[in-house]
């Protein structure tokens, strides 16, 4: 029986911007589908009683509940917008070296330029 070869792995390949946001697309494609058991829990509250979704809101609306959401809301955008950097990708578009390094940059500043827009507008304008 002859041997294969292993394919190389984090110890062989030189860690590049691209290659973190790729796990980082799966992490917060992780996150969001686990958020969803929030969001279910949040409708519940609903459903059930006054009590139990001032109960829940009142977690929301907390000091941690709110770093959740905010967390929620960039995984999100960073989903969102490394959702449509692989849909470039598909249509045979963006495989230069530059274009990738400009389209994984955007992506990062987009995600948290769009979140911070999204929370300023959401709860830093009242009337």
């Amino acid at each position: 029986m002859t041997q294969r070869p292993l394919s190389p792995h984090l110890q062989i390949y030189k860690p590049m911007l691209s290659m973190t946001m790729s796990i980082l697309h799966r992490i917060t494609g992780l996150g969001l589908a686990l958020g969803m058991f929030g969001f279910v829990w949040w409708l519940s509250a609903a459903a059930t009683s006054d009590g139990y979704f001032d109960l829940v809101q009142g977690l929301l609306k907390s000091w941690f509940g709110q770093l959740v959401l905010f967390g929620m809301t960039w995984a999100l955008m960073h989903h969102m917008l490394g959702g449509l950097r692989h849909f470039v990708w598909d249509t045979g578009h963006g495989f230069a070296l530059p274009t990738v390094e400009w389209l994984v940059r955007a992506n990062l500043i987009g995600s948290v330029v769009l979140t911070i827009l999204i929370w300023v507008i959401a709860y830093g304008v009242r009337p």
